[in-house]
């Protein structure tokens, strides 16, 4: 049924998420960001799921929920994500200098924003709130400070040497 990421989902496991917030669906939003948890994306069989078994919901309900909000992912992401700031502050102070590093030495292509062995995913956002600190890049919820294109390579080296 998935048209693109196919992804095999445990029911079982979504039930009780679903359970655990009581099947309402003013609990929606808490429910996705779970199972966005545990998939790191949201499974398009797993909104389906979702819209079938709450009550008063429909598939089609989740599927703009999920949409609508930028916290969400149709898309997988990689074990560590990354975020770049391009923020005035940060875009000024050498940002893309590190974000064109860090796509050099993961190999991505332009549009590709997860690794093909999907350890690694990189995002751009407008502003992390660390503009004294710029630039900045945020891997997994760690600040990593006044990067430069070297030193986000040590990073990412350091990264790919302890997952192995």
């Amino acid at each position: 049924m998935s048209v693109g990421n196919s992804h095999k989902i445990d029911t079982s496991r979504l039930d009780e998420i679903i359970n655990s917030y009581d099947a309402k669906k003013s609990n929606l939003i808490a429910i996705l960001q779970k199972v966005q948890e545990v998939y790191r994306y949201l499974p398009e069989e797993a909104m389906i799921y979702i819209g079938t078994k709450i009550e008063g919901l429909s598939p089609a309900t989740v599927f703009g929920v999920a949409t609508f909000y930028a916290q969400f992912s149709l898309e997988p992401k990689g074990k560590f994500e990354i975020k770049v700031c391009d923020g005035t502050a940060c875009h000024v102070r050498g940002s893309m200098p590190v974000l064109n590093a860090i796509k050099s030495r993961l190999d991505l292509k332009d549009g590709q924003l997860t690794t093909n062995d999907g350890l690694f995913s990189l995002e751009t956002v407008s502003c992390l709130g660390a503009c004294g600190l710029a630039p900045v890049v945020v891997i997994n919820d760690k600040v990593y400070p006044q990067m430069t294109s070297d030193a986000i390579t040590i990073v990412l080296d350091t990264l790919l040497k302890e997952d192995k």
